[in-house]
């Protein structure tokens, strides 16, 4: 497998959050201040007492964490969803599982800073960083998706938003959120759905690209993700009507130069000029801002990077990138 990097220097740009929003630390009432920490919130809650329990087992002192002075927002199971999840990955009990992959499935339930159910909704949807790491130790991605309640990563909806801690905010959720691959994030953000349609259409199930995108092997991978509206432009651009229009080989000679496996390659690691090798061929990056030109000069700009998940990273693109054109 080639490299995306076709040149030794890497330039470090500063990194730039994929939907920023601001949270204040100040309480918005005439409400007193909070007393209980997180911890200690968690530990008052009784349906809470199974995250309680995780939070002594996992690695990393977590307690401490969320005991301190620093602010966290906290997606907090309930009992119920500890269970259904010690269920459906095998464990007979909490002690089975290991308490490294305990710490980081607990850390993908906390994000830096107080962020209150009302400004998830202001937003309507949008991604955010957890505390759990992937790879090179970058803080992995969280979607949420405010439209029918507060979702999470398409699995886990909010069922009490807004527990006040001294350090912070606990919002109960019903499901545990495991750590995101890049098909969760593929699946659950409702503005990669055409895409998703054309790497699940029948005729190139050969290529398996939902289990290798959602898998290790050859991973970290890099994906260029265009959104709907790309598709639709793309539609108009080889003037036909509809995504089953487009043959079975354009299609995935297409999709092919969306992924560059073996490399996770964020925003501020791409270079002026940089050649860029995608499973389908050679692609042209660059910055300021960042974008692809790829074979017949067509420019994808990259309107949301960098959301990382554990076997790699998303770039949502304005424009699919094309295959050089068929030669006459």
């Amino acid at each position: 497998m080639k490299s995306i990097f076709k040149k030794t220097q890497v330039l470090l740009l500063a990194f730039t959050a994929v939907f920023a929003f601001s949270c204040s630390d100040d309480d918005d009432g005439g409400d007193p201040p909070a007393t209980l920490n997180i911890v200690e919130t968690a530990q008052a809650t009784a349906d809470l007492s199974s995250l309680v329990a995780a939070l002594q087992a996992a690695d990393g002192d977590l307690v401490t964490t969320l005991s301190g002075s620093t602010n966290y927002t906290v997606l907090a199971p309930t009992n119920a969803a500890f269970s259904t999840f010690l269920s459906e990955n095998n464990f007979a009990s909490l002690g089975d599982v290991p308490t490294d992959v305990l710490a980081q499935i607990l850390l993908n339930h906390v994000i830096e800073g107080k962020i209150r159910s009302a400004v998830l909704t202001s937003n309507g949807a949008g991604y955010t960083n957890t505390l759990s790491t992937g790879p090179n130790d970058t803080n992995l991605s969280i979607y949420y998706n405010t439209s029918e309640g507060v979702k999470f990563n398409g699995i886990s909806t909010v069922s009490t938003a807004d527990v006040d801690a001294s350090n912070g905010i606990v919002h109960i959720v019903d499901k545990v959120i495991a750590r995101p691959n890049i098909v969760t994030f593929a699946t659950a953000d409702p503005n990669f759905s055409v895409l998703v349609s054309a790497l699940t259409r029948s005729d190139v199930a050969d290529q398996n690209y939902v289990t290798t995108l959602a898998g290790t092997t050859n991973s970290p991978f890099t994906v260029f993700a265009p959104i709907d509206t790309a598709f639709t432009d793309l539609l108009g651009e080889l003037g036909v009507s509809e995504l089953s229009d487009i043959d079975t080989a354009t299609l995935v000679a297409t999709l092919n130069h969306h992924v560059v496996a073996g490399a996770n390659v964020q925003s501020g690691q791409i270079m002026d000029g940089m050649t860029v090798a995608t499973l389908g061929g050679d692609v042209t990056a660059n910055i300021d801002p960042v974008s692809i030109t790829d074979a017949r000069s067509r420019v994808s700009n990259v309107i949301a990077a960098d959301v990382q998940a554990t076997n790699g990273v998303i770039h949502a693109v304005d424009k699919v990138i094309l295959p050089p054109a068929p030669s006459n």
